[in-house]
């Protein structure tokens, strides 16, 4: 009998993975996958690729709305409904796209494509809800190597759909993926709402709950500035490889592929580290390893002429210490309030959000020198980062701090 419900259990959360890594597979789609066919989308409308820009903006202004209302009510009528919901909301949006001639339609059917795709912040929530411990930790390492391998590989993915299929291409893709993960949830989530200790707190409630807390957005502040470190180097990439070194997209593509690898080193690493410190001081390596990139790529910068080599290696730093220390600092956010995780991811999500995208438009406006730049960003964030985990640790060792009772806790 314990056999059979072991078993049942292995498969619950074999179906709980291939589940969210469908979920991180097609977040990629609806922007990396579709930068290849902007050319194609400007000839096509008859806009210029500035404009075609525009559905980029748009889309995530529409992915913020979205993720901030999701959360909340997650917490209250439960993911499955939602999910579902979302998945098919932002199906019709990209059928939309497909099928439109009109440049304002396509705007729109891309808004609503991202009101669809903000149901992917729920993917936090899932984690908390399914896992406990060090798997869920594990998980955690797992999404985010997940992440930046699919990011790597998008480039070639827009390419080779662009080439085959023509712009039309990336929506296709996610239509079909965007149906698998609707199949995924309907049979393997339960409808069940949440269980709650008395009544909900409301919606603004909720988000002054965690939002006041400092130890949760002090967390939270270290997994963005962590991702925002990645996610400039993500933006500013064309300009560095195709603009100033004039490098082929093709090229371009291979040089993300080496990107990904990092990754995958450190994922491992992480995994590695989860069994053996706390995390805080996996936040603390993470943290390290990214301050460590941001002082190699300066002094490369001041001593040898720009090349993909100077720019590569620091960043190969850059992204194991990213993947070191986000999944720590946001199993600590998430482990604060888990009654109300809708909530909290929405909010993490939000902060994310905001910081990457500040701080990128930032980096790509300087109209110095782009690696150096990424150096002293690189510097200040994870220094900023290091001090905010240091607060975060010595607040533990203060008898009766809340939330330092949380087992693998220093």
């Amino acid at each position: 009998m314990d056999e059979g419900k072991s078993a049942a259990s292995v498969r619950q959360q074999r179906a709980a993975v291939s589940l969210l890594m469908a979920m991180v597979l097609l977040g990629v789609f609806p922007l990396d996958v579709l930068l290849p066919s902007f050319p194609a989308l400007a000839e096509h409308f008859g806009n210029t690729p500035t404009d075609i820009a525009l559905s980029i903006s748009l889309f995530a202004m529409g992915i913020a709305f979205a993720q901030l209302l999701i959360g909340p009510l997650s917490d209250v009528i439960g993911r499955k409904g939602l999910l579902l919901a979302g998945m098919m909301i932002s199906m019709l949006g990209a059928l939309g796209c497909v099928l439109t001639a009109d440049y304002t339609l396509f705007l729109i059917f891309r808004v609503m494509q991202a009101l669809g795709c903000g149901c992917f912040v729920l993917s936090q929530a899932l984690v908390q809800d399914l896992f406990e411990g060090e798997q869920r930790d594990r998980l955690r390492i797992l999404m985010v190597t997940a992440t930046g391998i699919f990011i790597s590989l998008s480039p070639l993915a827009g390419t080779f759909l662009q080439a085959t299929l023509g712009w039309r291409g990336s929506f296709w893709v996610f239509i079909a993926l965007a149906g698998v993960v609707l199949i995924k949830a309907w049979l393997f989530l339960d409808g069940s709402r949440p269980i709650h200790n008395g009544p909900h707190p409301g919606f603004v409630q909720s988000y002054r709950r965690v939002l006041g807390d400092v130890e949760f957005v002090s967390y939270w502040l270290i997994s963005a500035f962590a991702f925002a470190c990645h996610f400039s180097f993500i933006v500013i990439s064309p300009l560095i490889f195709m603009d100033r070194l004039q490098l082929a997209p093709y090229d371009f593509s291979l040089i993300l592929l080496i990107y990904g690898a990092a990754y995958i080193v450190g994922g491992i690493v992480a995994t590695v580290l989860t069994r053996r410190i706390s995390p805080g001081k996996q936040i603390t390596v993470g943290l390290s390893l990214i301050l460590l990139s941001g002082l190699a790529m300066l002094y490369l910068s001041s001593n040898f002429a720009l090349a993909p080599a100077t720019v590569l290696i620091p960043m190969l730093i850059c992204t194991a210490g990213t993947t070191i220390a986000r999944p720590a600092a946001t199993s600590g956010a998430m482990r604060l309030f888990p009654e109300i995780a809708g909530t909290s991811a929405s909010a993490g999500s939000t902060i994310i959000f905001i910081c990457g995208g500040l701080i990128s438009a930032l980096i790509s406006l300087s109209p110095a020198n782009l690696q150096s730049t990424l150096g002293y960003s690189f510097v200040l964030l994870s220094s900023v980062a290091l001090a905010l985990n240091s607060w975060i640790r010595r607040r533990a060792t203060i008898p009766g701090a809340e939330a330092m009772t949380q087992p693998g806790s220093e």
